[in-house]
C-alpha cells in the first residue's frame, strides 16, 4: 500500500542547500518570459519554494504570491531579502486557495510530477484555471518521458561533475504506473547528501487533456525558456495554457 502523499517531506531534505542545486538553471530567461507572459499583471507561483523565481520577478515590480507544500522551503524564502512580503500560503498546491485572481499561475521545474496520481495532477490543472482570470495563462515546465533511457527499471548517471562538487542519480522507473522513484547522491567536501523525490510523470499530451479538462486551451508549447520550438528530440518543454477571454 502506498505511503499518504507528504507535501512537505522533499523540502525536509533539501531546503539548505536547495539554491546550490538550481544555480545551474535558465533563472534569467525564465524570468524574463514569465514578465512578458504575466502581461502587467500578478503572478501566482505553485511550488515557489526558495523564490528563485519569485523575488527577480517582485523586483521587476510583479505582484506575486505562492503556494509550497514545504515549509522549510518557505522558512528560507521569508529569510531573504524581500520574502517576508509575499504573500506565501503552506499547502498542497492541487487544492490549496489563496485570495485573488491572477493574469499567470506558474508550475515550473517539473514540479507538477511531484504530485502522485493523474487525478493529483488533474486537480492542480482545475487548482490554476480556479485563481486565473478570464484570459489567464498557466505554464508548465516538464521533462518529456524516455523510459527507454532505462535498462530494465533502471538508470544510474552523472548529473554534474565539478572540483568542489559531484553529482549523480540513480533512478527506478515503472511504466505502468508511470512513476519514478530518485535518489540524487551529492558528493563534497562536507560529506555525502542523499536527495531523495518521488515523480508521477505524464505525457505532453495528457498534461493537454489535463488542460482541456480544466476549461483552458494550449496556447503554446515550447523547448525552453528561450522559446525554442518544440520537436521530436524535444527532451522538456515549456508549455503555455490559457482560459478564454470573458
Amino acid at each position: 500500500m502506498a505511503s499518504p502523499f507528504d507535501p512537505s517531506a522533499y523540502g525536509r531534505s533539501i531546503s539548505d542547500i536547495y539554491d546550490e542545486t538550481v544555480e545551474h538553471l535558465p533563472t534569467e530567461a525564465t524570468v524574463e518570459l514569465l514578465h512578458l507572459l504575466a502581461d502587467g499583471g500578478p503572478v501566482l507561483e505553485f511550488g515557489i519554494g526558495t523564490g528563485r523565481l519569485a523575488l527577480p520577478l517582485t523586483a521587476r515590480g510583479v505582484t506575486v504570491a505562492g503556494i509550497d507544500g514545504s515549509p522549510d522551503m518557505v522558512a528560507v524564502l521569508r529569510a531573504k531579502p524581500g520574502g517576508e512580503h509575499l504573500q506565501v500560503a503552506v499547502g498542497d498546491f492541487a487544492t490549496t486557495r489563496v485570495d485573488g485572481l491572477f493574469s499567470l499561475v506558474a508550475l515550473t521545474t517539473n514540479t507538477i510530477f511531484a504530485l502522485p496520481s493523474q487525478d493529483a495532477q488533474v486537480a492542480c490543472f482545475r487548482n490554476a484555471a480556479a485563481h486565473l482570470r478570464p484570459g489567464g495563462r498557466f505554464v508548465v515546465e516538464a521533462w518529456v518521458p524516455d523510459p527507454a533511457a532505462f535498462h530494465r527499471g533502471a538508470s544510474l548517471r552523472l548529473l554534474a561533475l565539478g572540483h568542489d562538487v559531484v553529482v549523480a542519480e540513480a533512478a527506478r522507473i515503472s511504466p505502468a504506473e508511470q512513476l519514478m522513484a530518485t535518489t540524487k547522491v551529492r558528493l563534497t567536501a562536507e560529506g555525502v547528501r542523499l536527495l531523495p523525490a518521488n515523480h508521477r510523470y505524464a505525457w505532453p499530451a495528457e498534461l493537454d487533456l489535463m488542460g482541456r479538462l480544466a476549461g483552458m486551451e494550449r496556447e503554446h508549447r515550447w523547448s525552453d525558456w528561450n522559446r525554442t520550438p518544440f520537436a521530436d528530440d524535444s527532451r522538456t518543454h515549456v508549455t503555455v495554457y490559457r482560459l478564454p477571454p470573458g
